[in-house]
């Protein structure tokens, strides 16, 4: 096996505010091969965004700590300072946003946020380079788009000046963070497709954080499950779908709604919240919520088992059978649907 591109080892994030400290993310391990696309998947509020930004140190505010390591080709970006972290970040790993209006500055051109973004060339030449990037992106007049404001763009067309602005400085690593929020179902299938061209244009990875199980099957190779901070369950997408080993995982499969189930079958949820970082359950945090739960879950930390290439977070129990695949996670790479909806 070659060296990852990017390897996380025991990444926690804490807060401290008003002498309080808490920990949303915990112990958190995964690794990105070069050319590789990795899901994280969860509920909001499970931690996978912190974990995305505190790959560059991008916190929220300045009372977070972030500890651990976090090795992107070879290099702890925990421990570099200023100067090399900005060329980490941008030319090594590059975001795309869930929120493109929140991202994108209201008061300047397309054309102008994107030449930040290549500050190698020449001032003559960044216009040619921005509308060059927004015409590997899809715009249909990217001339036009690169006149523009945000706010004379669509979701779906600011979307795409986001992934112009990341595509800039050739990252190596894409880390796409719930990039189809907001997005009509057309436009996030489009989105994604987008994505995946470009990645496979650029040779790039990716790690997609997304809640969405159904962005995740036909599009990833490997998924890592999280829950309360932690990562709960891990491994190749077409095996976790297909036996998932973590009573949290399966949770979200059976709340996906199914293509060939009878008509006006109710949907399926899991009960209770994510608990509060600063109110983790002593014991497994998914115990208050998980049906299979044992008096041992609410009072010890469940071990962490590896086997075949996967892992998952839980008490040894009996195995349960294979269990069906949702329909709407079926599909071939790059085209698979995100709702449970015919394929057009």
């Amino acid at each position: 096996m070659s060296v990852p591109l990017l390897q996380v080892v025991n990444l926690a994030v804490t807060f401290r505010q008003e002498g309080v400290e808490t920990t949303p993310v915990r112990s958190v391990s995964l690794t990105v091969h070069a050319g590789e696309r990795v899901a994280v998947v969860g509920e909001s509020g499970c931690g996978k965004s912190l974990t995305a930004l505190a790959l560059t140190r991008l916190s929220p505010t300045d009372r977070a700590r972030v500890s651990g390591r976090v090795l992107f080709e070879g290099t702890d970006t925990l421990t570099l300072g200023t100067r090399a972290l900005t060329r980490v970040r941008g030319q090594g790993i590059a975001y795309v946003f869930q929120d493109p209006t929140a991202s994108l500055n209201p008061v300047m051109r397309v054309s102008d946020q994107i030449a930040e973004c290549l500050p190698d060339l020449r001032r003559a030449d960044r216009l040619a380079a921005a509308i060059d990037l927004l015409t590997k992106t899809g715009l249909p007049d990217p001339a036009r788009a690169a006149r523009a404001y945000p706010c004379e763009l669509s979701g779906g067309q600011q979307q795409r000046v986001m992934l112009a602005m990341a595509l800039a400085a050739r990252p190596k690593l894409l880390v796409s963070d719930e990039p189809t929020t907001a997005l009509d179902v057309t436009t996030q299938r489009h989105v994604l497709n987008l994505i995946d061209d470009l990645t496979d244009a650029y040779n790039m990875a990716v790690l997609l954080i997304t809640h969405n199980l159904g962005l995740v099957a036909g599009r990833m190779e490997r998924v890592y499950v999280m829950y309360a901070g932690q990562v709960v369950e891990s491994g190749a997408v077409t095996d976790v779908l297909a036996r998932p080993r973590h009573p949290y995982t399966r949770g979200l499969l059976s709340a996906v709604p199914l293509l060939d189930a009878p008509r006006n079958t109710p949907l399926q949820d899991i009960p209770g919240t994510v608990p509060s970082p600063d109110a983790w359950p002593a014991g497994c945090a998914f115990a208050p919520r998980c049906t299979d739960d044992e008096p041992r879950c609410h009072t010890d930390q469940p071990p962490e088992t590896l086997a075949d290439g996967r892992m998952h977070r839980c008490w040894p129990r009996p195995q349960t059978g294979q269990q069906k695949t949702p329909t709407a996670l079926c599909g071939s790479r790059g085209r698979s649907p995100s709702i449970a909806l015919p394929q057009p």
